[in-house]
């Protein structure tokens, strides 16, 4: 799993650098052994972004820390160069961009499903709200002729110095209701920018997810990261 979203993530071009940051020993060793960039982290991180933090950090001590990180998390074999291009877009068009994130259009019952984080954003494309439950609520019963509903999809840039103040920030309220990191932000006032991606992706979180990953793939024709 982990060399596919390596693989396919090292395709984007705007990449200066990739490597996995990981608190497994398995991991690592799987990484050494693939000759894929792996840095060991601590265990305590409450999250991944955490993770990056430590990272950032110790490359600032080597000088060779960068303005702008990108979160690919391990279990998104789908990821593509395209994703991460969409994701750095916001800070060339406005350098003041803090962070950035990606949806995709969803239907209605796909929309129920808690499983599925939701977004709304405001017309400058600024996210208001993420959320398990169905939003917006669907009070006139439009959403089958204005399909309002955009499933979330987990890949994050990131401004450097807000990864800091993220790392300084507690768990904010509805990050630990919703259980949905993104929210701390939010919460303190820092906006999320958020560009429709072309393509969903599915992270692996069940069996049954994987299954839906290998079909995707056989149906494609693809049958290694390499294709």
């Amino acid at each position: 799993m982990i060399e596919w979203v390596y693989q396919r993530a090292r395709r984007a071009a705007c990449l200066d650098a990739l490597v996995v940051a990981t608190d497994s020993e398995e991991v690592f060793a799987c990484c050494r052994d693939r000759r894929m960039a792996v840095e060991m982290t601590s265990t305590e991180h409450r999250s991944g972004t955490d993770r990056i933090v430590e990272v950032m950090l110790r490359q600032r001590e080597s000088g060779q820390a960068a303005e702008i990180y990108v979160n690919v998390q391990g279990d998104e074999p789908m990821v593509s160069g395209e994703h991460i291009e969409l994701l750095l877009q916001p800070f060339r068009a406005a350098p003041v961009t803090q962070v950035s994130t990606l949806k995709v259009p969803i239907g209605v019952e796909d929309a129920r499903d808690p499983n599925n984080v939701k977004v709304v954003n405001d017309l400058e494309g600024r996210a208001l709200y993420f959320s398990r439950a169905l939003i917006p609520h669907d009070r006139a019963g439009l959403a089958s002729s204005l399909t309002p509903y955009y499933k979330h999809l987990g890949l994050y840039a990131y401004a450097s110095g807000v990864l800091e103040k993220f790392h300084c920030l507690p768990p904010s309220h509805l990050e630990q209701i919703e259980k949905l990191e993104q929210l701390r932000l939010l919460e303190n006032g820092i906006p999320i920018v958020v560009r429709e991606a072309p393509q969903d992706t599915i992270g692996v979180d069940a069996e049954e997810d994987l299954q839906k990953v290998e079909e995707y793939f056989r149906r494609i024709g693809v049958r290694s990261p390499d294709d």
